[in-house]
């Protein structure tokens, strides 16, 4: 053990020492930072072009709504794969069959529409929903950017799973939880065509 007058005091080289061969780390991430065209990567055009153009591969468009029809889905799952415990058992077996929304509450309205109809987008503009903040506006087809920048609030596209799932045939339609049920409500709105 070392006295403590010879604590922070040069006790000399024991054996070989030798230059470190690394590049410094800092060093290397500067030069290379610098080889990149960062006006390019982040060119603000070319990226909001992007934002703009995007599509969810699997977007599946609905017919518009003829008819004003409701209907109750039981959102009973059942597990197609075991879900494991954690410490090598299984926790829930694949088969076993549940109801979400015996457990969960959605207290969020889902408004699905297609953009691409123009009429749609202006039956939503119009309705209780448009400055709702626990309503979700979700997409069948059209832009989100585009809708995002018209109505100055959040727009999302609907997936193939949950139209599939709220069992939605067309379009514009409404969904809320009712008990451990969702009410689906397809609106015909009149063509001003």
């Amino acid at each position: 053990m070392a006295r403590s007058e010879d604590m922070g005091r040069n006790l000399g080289v024991a054996g070989a020492t030798y230059a470190i061969a690394e590049p410094d780390a800092l060093s290397e991430i500067e030069a290379r930072a610098k080889e990149v065209n960062w006006e390019e990567r982040f060119n603000e055009k070319k990226m909001k072009q992007a934002v703009a153009s995007y599509r969810p591969s699997g977007l599946r468009r609905l017919p518009r709504a003829t008819t004003t029809r409701t209907r109750a889905v039981e959102m009973t799952y059942t597990l197609s794969a075991d879900i494991p415990d954690g410490q090598g058992g299984v926790l829930y077996p694949r088969g076993y069959t549940f109801n979400p929304l015996q457990y969960v509450s959605l207290p969020n309205t889902l408004v699905i529409i297609d953009a691409e109809d123009a009429e749609q987008v202006a039956w939503f503009r119009s309705s209780e929903y448009a400055n709702d903040p626990k309503a979700f506006l979700l997409l069948t087809g059209g832009s989100y950017s585009s809708l995002i920048d018209i109505l100055k609030r959040p727009v999302y596209y609907a997936d193939a799973n949950l139209i599939e799932r709220l069992k939605v045939r067309s379009t514009p339609a409404i969904a809320i939880q009712k008990g451990s049920m969702m009410e689906v409500q397809e609106i015909a709105i009149p063509s001003k065509k």
